[in-house]
This record gives C-alpha cells, structure tokens and sequence, in this order.
C-alpha cells in the first residue's frame, strides 16, 4: 500500500478514513463488521438448515407412501 492507500471505509454514501477515526469510532466500527460476519454466518447455517428440513420432509413423505404402495402390490 502507498501512502494515498489508507483504509476507509463508506457509511451513508460518505468515505471515512479508519485511521483518523477516534478510538470509539474504531469500537464500533469493530461491532458492525463482526455482527455483518455473524450475519452471514447465521444466514448460510439458516440455507443449511432448510435445505435439510426440506429433505427430511420428503423423506417422510416418501416412508409415509411407502406402506401404501407396499400392501397394493
């Protein structure tokens, strides 16, 4: 990085530059980007969970038709 390449980050369509932010600043600017990490975290375990709910939903579905099928033959 030069020196014209210091961190930033946008808020409200507005650049700030992290090094000049005040201690506090940096706090909750920490906050945000761990709670944005967990956010995404918790979402792609909610796709999982889904998809998986999903799938056992048709596998009980399928064990449920099963009998029936199994006693017409």
């Amino acid at each position: 990085m030069g020196k014209n390449d210091a961190p930033t980050m946008t808020l409200n369509d507005k650049e700030y530059d992290i090094e000049g932010m005040s201690d506090q600043q940096k706090v909750l600017l920490s906050h945000v980007t761990d709670l944005d990490r967990k956010i995404k975290s918790v979402s792609f375990n909610l796709d999982q969970l889904r998809i998986g709910r999903e799938t056992f939903i048709n596998m009980l579905s399928n064990a449920l038709e099963a009998p029936a099928e199994e006693e017409a033959a």
